[in-house]
């Protein structure tokens, strides 16, 4: 393929081609023998090699990928509320590094390096087309996870695992990492119960101040006080009380120690 352009910026590697460009992780990619390529975002690349499941949530399908041991997960960037019955998968070109996608990915590399509870970031793509480009994001998979959702929609959590969560999520508060979209879907329980919070698309390092503290913890509580109207899930204010007392505890802590 003429004039690709591959370089390093740190340890990320990009490639780019014509409007096209992949942040990813080269030695992720090394260790599973895979060469940096477009065809890693197209489903159909992963299914001739049987090794693709689909999975419909949130504004689409996520696609999981299971080959020895790879698992990933692959997701189309696809906008929400009104705009995106409009416009399902385009955003405003304003450089490489502004895409939705790179920028995503480069947080979750920041985040994993200091060893926060998030997926480890794969690779990241954009295409780029007139004024506009679509976007995807590969991360590792969280085997044998379930969402807070699903945790809630089958029985009550107990007040430690309440309290766990409200600690989990002061450690990002408490490095100034700021989730545009906190809410119980992407909030996961892992096989060993260990938690790690998923989509981080928009999401930014911020001074830590209690004002988008509080508006980021508000948008989970009106999430899980959406599911408990919608779907019965099995919460109630002492819950809510549990994780925010120990939610709050823990960020002062840590903001003490620094």
């Amino acid at each position: 393929m003429n004039n690709v352009s591959i370089h390093h910026r740190d340890s990320p590697a990009v490639w780019n081609y014509h409007r096209e460009g992949i942040v990813y992780d080269a030695e992720l990619l090394g260790k599973h023998q895979l060469e940096v390529s477009p065809a890693l975002f197209d489903p159909a690349f992963w299914q001739l090699r049987q090794a693709l499941c689909t999975e419909t949530g949130g504004r689409g399908r996520v696609y999981f990928i299971n080959e020895g041991t790879c698992h990933w997960v692959l997701r189309h960037f696809r906008r929400g509320g009104l705009i995106g019955k409009l416009i399902a998968d385009r955003y405003v070109w304003m450089g490489e590094e502004r895409t939705r996608s790179f920028r995503e990915w480069r947080l979750l590399a920041q985040l994993y390096a200091q060893g926060l509870p998030v997926p480890q970031p794969v690779a990241a793509r954009y295409q780029r087309k007139g004024l506009t480009y679509r976007a995807d994001l590969i991360t590792a998979a969280i085997p044998q996870a379930r969402t807070l959702t699903q945790r809630l929609e089958n029985a009550a959590l107990s007040e430690l695992t309440w309290q766990q969560l409200g600690e989990v999520l002061a450690r990002f508060h408490a490095a100034g990492v700021r989730h545009a979209d906190l809410n119980a879907h992407n909030i996961l329980f892992a096989a060993d119960q260990s938690i790690v919070v998923l989509d981080f698309d928009r999401g930014q390092f911020c001074n830590v101040q209690s004002a988008w503290i509080e508006g980021v913890m508000q948008r989970l509580l009106r999430s899980l006080n959406k599911l408990k109207q919608q779907r019965h899930i099995h919460f109630d204010q002492q819950d809510w009380q549990s994780l925010r007392k120990a939610h709050d505890m823990a960020l002062q802590a840590l903001i003490q120690r620094r």
